[in-house]
């Protein structure tokens, strides 16, 4: 049998006598169309934050309720995250991908238009599942459109960029449009994107099964579910609660012995959910964990960064979504340094850990803020270091991670990446905060807690404390990628790109 390249337009192009130029034209279109999808779900990781004190004000909720609005799109989408890759491969990319397109931009639709808190939260978690379906079929569009080992190079670049820097136009974004408009377009927006990113994947995508001849892995998505919500919900209750709690560390063991149920399962299922040889592979594996590292160390950067240049230096919203922009230049064009030039020559194992450990050194150096700190001098230069250090990390390691997995798995891998970075950033986000609150509280034993000079104070040292173990998490992911990554260069960005048989 003849052999074709892992693109959805390729079957188009043969059928067409599509000339090669206008193949590789449609797949740029193609990583414009995912892009945008990918924004919009990234966008929702942060933009709301923002408008969240604008939505309670208006619609009249308590301090103690306010972070279900986050968490109920974060357990929603980490829950679901496998299973929306696995319906990907198994029902075709196009579909899962339109459909995730329209229920995420009906969601938000319904989030905007809130008329009290519940029915902005069922909103939100409405977003986290069909963002759970929309996250995993982009990335594995991009993985089997992209074949060429230069121009998957170059379309990870940007994807990746997006991932690692659509929470802080995210930030930008929501506070342009609570400023200048109202909370609720930090919903509506969404929709606006959803429309163009539906005319082009109906335009320009192709459905394909990879996955024919699998069926869905009922038990092992039960499992799976229940571990990442307990895992998620946890942590959550961590920020409200204390590590003492039932509802803490009852969920936490209640998530792990889930989740190792589920591994073991996948050994015995006949159609596992997540194949253990997507994790197997060294450069994979470390490559997921390089996700997971870098997502929980970067809340560490937009918490309580945003924090600091709010409630310190007397940043509008919209001011500190600018402040991070030249995070964001640095991470895109490390970036495509990264995946084009670095990545090809020097292999993962230099790559990856360099960034990690430019980010140490970037988020240590943030730790010198003070009161009477200026953002010129104390914030701008370590945040264009930390983003010079992301961009070596998270846009190759997402390649890695996705990279040289058969068609049929494409989509399970993507959404590995995905629940690897959502689950990052929700343990990252708990501990955090649980870091910072107990370093104020400690600050102020012994000191006089009515000056506003020890509370200030105080809450600098919580911020400090935070970038410190932030500073730590990238400092482990240079040391577990610096072992787990195999020498050389990959074979998929040193050769061909890769074939199947049709």
């Amino acid at each position: 049998m003849p052999q074709k390249s892992l693109t959805d337009t390729a079957p188009e192009s043969a059928a067409a006598g599509t000339t090669p130029s206008a193949a590789s034209s449609k797949r740029w279109w193609i990583l414009a169309v995912v892009a945008l999808a990918q924004l919009m779900v990234v966008l929702d990781a942060t933009i709301v934050n923002i408008a969240l004190p604008s939505a309670q004000a208006d619609l009249h909720f308590s301090d103690g309720n306010r972070q279900w609005i986050v968490t109920a799109y974060a357990l929603a989408f980490a829950s679901l995250l496998l299973l929306g890759g696995r319906i990907a491969d198994l029902f075709g990319r196009k579909p899962a991908f339109l459909v995730g397109i329209v229920g995420f931009a009906a969601a938000s639709a319904l989030g905007g238009a809130a008329n009290g808190f519940e029915m902005l939260v069922v909103a939100r978690a409405l977003q986290g599942v069909f963002g759970a379906l929309l996250a995993p079929a982009a990335l594995s569009l991009l993985n089997t459109t992209f074949t060429d080992a230069r121009e998957r190079a170059r379309a990870f670049s940007v994807y990746g960029a997006i991932a690692g820097a659509g929470g802080a136009v995210g930030l930008l974004l929501g506070g342009i449009l609570t400023d200048a408009l109202d909370w609720r377009w930090t919903l509506y927006v969404n929709v606006v994107i959803a429309v163009a990113a539906f005319a082009g994947g109906w335009l320009l995508l192709s459905n394909r099964r990879d996955a024919t001849t699998a069926k869905l892995d009922v038990p092992g998505t039960i499992l799976v579910a229940g571990g990442l919500f307990s895992v998620v919900y946890g942590f959550s209750n961590a920020e409200t609660h204390d590590w003492g709690s039932p509802l803490t560390w009852g969920f936490l063991i209640a998530g792990g012995v889930l989740l190792a149920a589920f591994a073991w399962w996948q050994t015995r299922a006949a159609h596992p959910l997540l194949p253990l040889r997507i994790l197997l592979d060294r450069n994979r594996g470390a490559s997921f964990l390089a996700v997971l590292i870098s997502g929980a160390g970067m809340f560490g950067v937009f918490l309580f960064l945003t924090y600091y240049l709010q409630l310190h230096l007397g940043f509008s919203p919209t001011k500190t979504g600018v402040a991070f922009l030249p995070m964001v230049g640095a991470l895109m064009v490390t970036a495509q340094l990264g995946t084009t030039v670095l990545l090809p020559r020097l292999g993962p194992k230099t790559v990856i850990p360099l960034g990690f450990a430019i980010a140490t050194a970037g988020m240590a150096w943030l730790t010198g803020i003070g009161v009477g700190s200026n953002y010129a001098s104390a914030v701008l230069p370590q945040l264009v270091v930390i983003g010079v250090g992301l961009g070596l990390v998270m846009p190759p390691a997402m390649q890695l991670a996705t990279g040289g997995v058969a068609a049929e798995d494409a989509g399970v891998a993507s959404a590995t990446v995905n629940a690897m970075q959502q689950v990052g950033g929700s343990v990252g986000t708990a501990l955090l905060n649980t870091l910072a609150a107990s370093a104020a509280t400690d600050y102020l034993s012994g000191r006089n807690p009515s000056s506003k000079l020890v509370q200030a104070q105080a809450t600098i040292e919580s911020y400090t404390t935070a970038f410190w173990w932030s500073a730590g998490f990238f400092a482990a992911g240079a040391l577990i990628t610096l072992v787990l990554h195999r020498r050389g260069v990959p074979r998929q960005d040193a050769e061909a790109a890769p074939v199947v048989h049709m």
